[in-house]
């Protein structure tokens, strides 16, 4: 018994290992491809679904965004509802608890690395495609 739980912790911190390279190497093709000479662009999103443990759905409402980091549409199973031009939140402690459901805000996808962020393990249906981002203003 014990060593079926050395051996899932072991392959979980694996896991976890291998997750966090991708999210800096997400961030590193990110600066690579809006370069450091070139502003940040800015966007208009909306909390279309704030799911529990912070598994949030965001609409995209202003800027011009490459399509394939959104998804264009997406129905949520639960509710069976459908969204158009949304995202996951790929940082969950990017927004403030200001923000809630049907909120809008301003934001910039975030290049810098990313830090752990202690959120419960609660899943809640998300789209496909998520982004890691930065509230720039309410």
């Amino acid at each position: 018994m014990k060593v079926f739980l050395v051996l899932t912790a072991f392959f979980l911190l694996t896991v976890s290992a291998s997750e966090c390279g991708k999210k800096k190497n997400t961030a590193e093709k990110e600066k690579a491809v809006t370069g450091d000479k070139n502003p940040p662009k800015k966007y208009k999103g909306k909390l279309e679904v704030a799911g529990i443990c912070r598994n949030y759905t965001i609409r995209l409402l202003e800027g011009d965004m490459d399509t394939s980091r959104i998804v264009a549409n997406w129905t949520n199973p639960v509710t069976n509802i459908s969204y158009k031009s949304v995202f996951g939140l790929g940082n969950p402690c990017a927004l403030t608890d200001a923000i809630k459901e049907g909120d809008e805000f301003y934001f910039m996808i975030d290049t810098s690395e990313q830090k752990f962020c202690p959120v419960c393990l609660a899943f809640y249906p998300t789209p496909p495609r998520s982004l890691f981002i930065k509230m720039v203003e309410k």
